[in-house]
């Protein structure tokens, strides 16, 4: 079950009809193929991306959003995100699993996070996965009960490139909801009730920093050592321009739970979230404007470069933003 599924978010039932996109600025529907929830959505290049989500649903285009090509990725588990380190080798998680390429997506084969004996009273549940070089990676969530409640914290890292993992130990219980990671040691993860952790060793030790929040933040994105940003229920906006010594609280207006946050450089970035939600600032954060994202549907995933951008969310929902 996805985070998504635990918060309910499985009362919207919109059908958006795509149409073609156009040169002109702003956001344009796309026709995913699928009446899936779309959870996840990342580009290597402005014509080469994939669209994952609820299902074991994957698909990919080389056409710019054009047409979409089912992957029979052959699980049902739901898909949480999807990942590439470089232009050849991605990573996706979903549920209890984890699959891998090495060729530019063409081909994913399944790779073991952890063995069963690992686990015995418990199911892992993973949900964000980052690389900060070809060996060093994390995969992060929770451990479930027999009744899908969370009873751990879950952080497993890879020095091979994720044919190996262990578990590494954090200060926290809670849910692990996205993890950033800015050049080869430091790293941030988000999560339940305002969780907000951090490393400076490449994920081996953990400390908590305090958000101000208790509400649960769902996405992290960090621009460098020191600029970052975390989104989450209700509206919460977090920003930090000190690598999260003092997290400070962003009033956009706005109520919406808000599901990603994607800084294009170090002044643009844009939140999306419930209800079609799109804000974008062009200050660092610090103000937020919202846009017309051509949909009233749940947006749980996002992508932004400085050209082009794209974010997915209920019921097969694509939109493609171009400057």
């Amino acid at each position: 079950m996805s985070v998504k599924s635990r918060i309910g978010l499985y009362t919207l039932s919109i059908v958006v009809f795509a149409v073609a996109a156009t040169a002109q600025s702003g956001w344009v529907s796309e026709r995913a193929g699928t009446t899936q929830d779309l959870v996840a959505v990342y580009f290597i290049s402005a014509d080469t991306g994939w669209v994952a989500g609820d299902g074991g649903y994957l698909a990919s285009t080389t056409d710019g959003g054009r047409t979409w090509t089912p992957y029979p990725l052959g699980t049902t588990e739901d898909i949480n995100e999807i990942y590439f380190r470089n232009d050849d080798n991605g990573y996706l998680v979903a549920g209890t699993k984890m699959f891998i390429t090495k060729d530019r997506g063409r081909s994913w084969r399944e790779t073991r996070i952890y063995r069963p004996e690992d686990f015995p009273k418990a199911t892992p549940e993973f949900l964000s996965i980052r690389f900060a070089d070809k060996r060093r990676g994390l995969a992060i969530g929770s451990l479930l009960n027999s009744k899908e409640e969370v009873i751990d914290s879950l952080v497993m890292k890879t020095d091979d490139g994720g044919e190996t993992w262990r578990r590494v130990p954090v200060p926290s219980r809670k849910e692990l909801f996205h993890l950033d990671f800015n050049g080869s040691d430091r790293a941030w993860i988000v999560g339940d009730e305002g969780l907000i952790l951090t490393t400076s060793d490449s994920g081996a030790t953990w400390q908590a920093q305090q958000s101000g929040t208790a509400l649960p933040l769902y996405n992290v994105d960090f621009r460098d050592d020191n600029e970052g940003y975390a989104v989450g229920k209700s509206g919460t906006i977090l920003r930090t321009d000190n690598g999260g010594r003092n997290w400070i609280k962003v009033n956009s207006g706005y109520k919406e739970t808000f599901m990603r946050v994607d800084f294009a450089d170090d002044k643009n970035g844009w939140i999306v979230g419930y209800g079609g939600a799109v804000l974008r600032s062009s200050d660092r954060g610090k103000t937020w404007v919202r846009q017309d994202s051509k949909t009233s549907a749940n947006l749980y995933g996002l992508f932004m470069t400085k050209k082009f951008g794209w974010a997915a969310g209920a019921k097969g929902t694509i939109v493609k933003y171009l400057r």
